[in-house]
């Protein structure tokens, strides 16, 4: 990203990576977006993933996630990847595992920058690596009493 000035608010922080974690409990929106403040960013982005009550036209009832023992490590070499290529001053990203209800959260993400655009777009990146590559299986349960198995990787 270019800089418009030489201000060291316009720069990635030094240890950007604020939180990284799975968790078997309920996830808070607030503690993520807590995690990122810092004075510097002039834009802070957030995306919250929940529980679908459908999927690929089928009614879902409740699903499951597990993961592999390097599902952190991974999550950090994601966070990795974002800091380096964008300008951020802080990021957060916190991922449930265990059976989850329609409606729970299942992922919180979120990246400050100095500026909106780069805050959006390290966001996004953030949540669509972390769901591409990142050992997290997801076991839907559907309404009719049929289930499957849907893999991050």
């Amino acid at each position: 990203m270019e800089q418009t000035n030489g201000h060291p608010g316009e720069q990635a922080a030094q240890d950007p990576i604020k939180l990284l974690a799975i968790r078997e409990t309920a996830l808070s929106v607030d503690e993520v977006f807590r995690a990122v403040g810092d004075e510097a960013a002039g834009g802070t982005a957030l995306f919250v993933g929940t529980v679908r009550n459908h999927d690929g036209g089928a009614g879902v009832d409740a699903l499951g996630y597990s993961c592999h023992p390097s599902a952190e490590s991974e999550m950090r070499r994601i966070a990795e990847k974002v800091v380096a290529e964008y300008p951020v001053r802080a990021l957060a990203a916190v991922h449930r595992v265990g059976d989850l209800a329609v409606g729970d959260l299942a992922v919180v993400v979120a990246v400050s920058c100095p500026h909106r655009g780069e805050a959006f777009e390290a966001c996004r990146k953030l949540i669509d690596d972390l769901k591409h590559e990142v050992p997290i299986w997801k076991h839907q349960r559907f309404s009719d009493g049929t289930e499957e198995w849907v893999g991050a990787c």
